[in-house]
């Protein structure tokens, strides 16, 4: 089992005696600066001139500086910002701005990992990843829990990027959930073969590929969103609780058997051939050349995509249903 630390493994003095700079304001980036402000460090957030973010930052008592200004300023740098964007970003404002002993961190080693930033030998280079999106890092946060962090040191150039990287954590309240030490390489490609197999693109495709069978079939669409999205929260909480076998647990005897007898016929030898093809992609760099050359086109695919997919069918018929359910407020993509 992999290395875990919680908080009486941390010293929070080491983050409190520390300048930080939080690069970016979006998901992770309003998280990570208000919980480590509010943890007793000095914080202050980066932003580009003409950023709509800068308001709500200083509305909540953070200071904001341009990201070169607050690079040069700080002794850590934490990169919040998009991964497409991250390294020009960092080539042309951040790290022209470190000094020897200075900390880079990352939440993701996407830009580390394939060579799309190089730091100077002479500053620590470290990894703290929460495992949740940015709201619930806030919002658990402020319950007084936590959620789980991914900890990696690339570059330790003072000997003291761990025990930073874990006083950081702290910071932010993952150390209250739970810090796993691993790798840039492992957290890298295990998050984006699990992005692109499982948590986005597989699910995706599913639930769009059976509502269309159901459909296709002759039920009605609301059925049929019921069936393949709407419930697939009910299952996911209980794998949540207690894996598959509290999920195989809790649900009947006949959908256990279909479990059993009729999921390998979706997920096939030759789906998993397919699986670990996106992953010889991930490994061998492929994918982040393909995506990083995209977005320097502008990302006319992804845009195309996202489009499309925002009027496909079940995004209609879901937008309807879910006006109808008094127990949740609805959410709509800009």
């Amino acid at each position: 089992m992999g290395k875990i630390y919680y908080e009486h493994d941390a010293d929070p003095a080491l983050i409190k005696s520390r300048r930080i700079a939080v690069i970016g304001y979006g998901s992770q980036g309003h998280a990570h600066s208000l919980n480590l402000s509010e943890s007793g460090a000095d914080v202050v957030v980066g932003l580009r001139s003409g950023s709509s973010s800068a308001a709500k930052a200083t509305e909540l008592g953070l200071k904001v500086m341009a990201p070169a200004e607050a690079a040069r300023w700080a002794d850590t740098v934490m990169m919040l910002v998009p991964d497409q964007h991250m390294g020009d970003l960092y080539q042309q404002e951040i790290g022209p701005q470190l000094d020897e002993g200075d900390a880079l961190m990352f939440a993701h080693g996407f830009n580390i990992h394939y060579g799309a930033i190089v730091a100077p030998e002479d500053v620590d280079v470290l990894m703290v990843a929460p495992k949740g999106p940015g709201h619930l890092v806030r919002r658990t946060f402020t319950e007084g829990s936590g959620v789980p962090c991914l900890l990696a040191v690339h570059q330790d150039a003072t000997g003291n990027a761990h025990p930073l990287g874990l006083s950081y954590a702290w910071g932010i309240g993952g150390a209250r959930a739970g810090v796993l030490e691993t790798t840039f390489k492992e957290e890298t490609e295990t998050d984006l073969f699990g992005e692109q197999v499982i948590l986005c693109g597989g699910v995706s495709a599913l639930i769009k590929s059976a509502y269309e069978t159901l459909v296709d079939a002759g039920y009605q669409p609301e059925s049929a969103y019921f069936e393949t999205l709407h419930e697939l929260k009910l299952i996911v909480d209980l794998l949540y609780e207690g894996g598959l076998s509290w999920m195989r647990y809790s649900i009947s005897d006949t959908a256990e058997y279909g479990d059993y007898t009729r999921g390998q016929r979706i997920v096939t030898d030759e789906t998993k051939a397919e699986m670990r093809k996106v992953l010889d992609e991930i490994q061998s760099g492929a994918f982040a050349q393909e995506w990083l050359a995209q977005a320097r086109e502008g990302a006319p695919f992804l845009l195309e995509q996202r489009a499309a997919n925002r009027n496909h069918p079940i995004e209609k018929v879901g937008r309807q249903l879910r006006g109808l359910m008094p127990f949740l407020t609805p959410k709509e993509a800009p």
